[in-house]
């Protein structure tokens, strides 16, 4: 695996662990509709939550959650409306990003904004 997909497959599961330490209930990882992915879906109480991940190993061109385009918030998006009525969608949601950098080996920073964007007012 190329070092770029290891360091992403850390990260979602550093995502992952964060979230379910702060009561999320993760119901699906790297769901795919179309050509969209949605890093992880889950519940923080009765609202559902689509994250996108975002890890770099470092912040020389930028920040993690600045790599998130609106082409890819407008790919979430639609992911999100196919997930929705595969489940009978019937409660709030939210599109959050979570941002990883790593300052070595051992030691990240990790960065979640909820609310990151809306449907329709991305890009």
């Amino acid at each position: 695996m190329a070092r770029h997909n290891e360091v992403g497959k850390t990260g979602e599961a550093l995502a992952r662990q964060y979230l379910e330490g702060r009561g999320y209930r993760i119901l699906e990882a790297n769901w795919r509709y179309r050509r969209a992915e949605v890093d992880l879906i889950a519940m923080d109480g009765k609202v559902l939550v689509f994250v996108e991940v975002k890890t770099r190993s470092s912040a020389a061109f930028g920040r993690p959650e600045e790599f998130v385009t609106s082409y890819k918030e407008q790919l979430i998006v639609e992911a999100a409306i196919a997930y929705m009525e595969a489940i009978g969608h019937d409660w709030e949601l939210r599109f959050d990003i979570i941002s990883i950098l790593y300052q070595n080996e051992e030691e990240y920073e990790l960065e979640h904004i909820p609310d990151a964007f809306f449907p329709g007012l991305a890009g």
